[in-house]
């Protein structure tokens, strides 16, 4: 007998053809954004996507293979510094968005090593002191980061005729829609089952043939790969680097994103980067409310939604399928 297993099982029969059909008028909403929203909302868009990217990362470790990781803003921050540099250096964009994502891989291999047999809190906490030691670093070594005054990054010029605004919100969709399909064939093939087992149980994985060190490591260098593209990003987007940007909020905001979006999911990590973009937009004139709402939001996510925002929309969309047969 065919049994449903686990709550992602449960929601499979909501995948139909007409997803394709929503997937494509939604690229065509997103390509045509120019045309109906205006400069603050083309930033924002923007915005979203350079984070969507990072989380996409942060929940290659975190949801999919189990790895609990509070340094994701010291992976930023390399990314971010290596970006700035390489671009001063008249490095292409490109070309220094790839460095900005090898420096951070690099260092999430470094990391990944004296982490490979900490679990849960312990390999939170080790990964938290990477996140402060790179903060301190980056704050004192003046030739590093310009200090606390911080580096100026040369922004990136546009082309065909686009305005600045535009002509980044197209890179920067581009470069998701790439992410997003990378991820989606990383998380299908053997490394993906392999990260799966070894969040569901290390033990059995490595009876069944895994090379934990090896692929937790591997877990590492992709999430910080795509970390430190996101901060490349954000250097860009910034145009000026302070130290003080890379904080330990910058790691909560990411696990935040995670949690809420949807672990191990795709998609939730586009949605967790609305929720955390958005939210402070819309509650701009109360600020001190908005790490209220990601707590209380996170608690609801645990309890009455363990898929986050991407597990309840599909289950709206098979409720709508459904009907009236509900």
């Amino acid at each position: 007998m065919d049994l449903v297993e686990s709550y992602r099982e449960d929601l499979r029969f909501a995948r139909k053809p007409l997803t394709w059909l929503l997937l494509g008028a939604l690229l065509a909403a997103l390509l045509a954004l120019p045309g109906y929203a205006d400069s603050s909302w083309l930033v924002r868009a923007s915005v979203i996507c350079l984070y969507a990217i990072g989380i996409m990362g942060q929940n290659i470790l975190i949801g999919y293979t189990g790895q609990i990781s509070f340094g994701q803003a010291g992976f930023l921050a390399i990314g971010a510094y290596s970006f700035a540099h390489l671009k001063t250096l008249g490095v292409p964009f490109l070309l220094a968005l790839a460095g900005a994502g090898i420096a951070a891989g690099i260092a999430g291999v470094l990391v990944g090593f004296p982490s490979l047999r900490l679990k849960g809190p312990y390999l939170a906490i080790a990964t938290l002191g990477f996140g402060v030691a790179v903060y301190q670093i980056f704050a004192n070594w003046e030739l590093l980061s310009g200090g606390r005054s911080g580096l100026p990054v040369p922004k990136l010029q546009p082309a065909f005729g686009l305005s600045r605004e535009v002509y980044v919100y197209y890179i920067y969709l581009g470069l998701l829609l790439v992410s997003t399909v990378v991820t989606y064939n990383l998380i299908s093939s053997y490394v993906g089952r392999a990260f799966v087992a070894i969040r569901d149980s290390d033990i059995a994985a490595e009876v069944m043939g895994v090379n934990l060190t090896r692929y937790k490591l591997l877990a590492f260098a992709i999430s910080s790969f795509y970390t430190g593209v996101h901060g490349g990003l954000f250097a860009q987007f910034l145009g000026h680097l302070e130290p003080q940007t890379f904080n330990i909020a910058e790691s909560l905001t990411l696990f935040v994103a995670v949690i809420v979006g949807g672990l191990a999911s795709v998609e939730g990590s586009i949605l967790g980067a609305m929720f955390v973009i958005l939210v402070p937009t819309f509650f701009s004139a109360s600020r001190w409310l908005v790490p209220v709402l990601y707590g209380l939001t996170i608690l609801v996510v645990l309890v009455f939604q363990p898929l986050g925002l991407a597990g309840l929309w599909i289950k709206t969309r098979l409720y709508l399928q459904l009907w009236p047969f509900r």
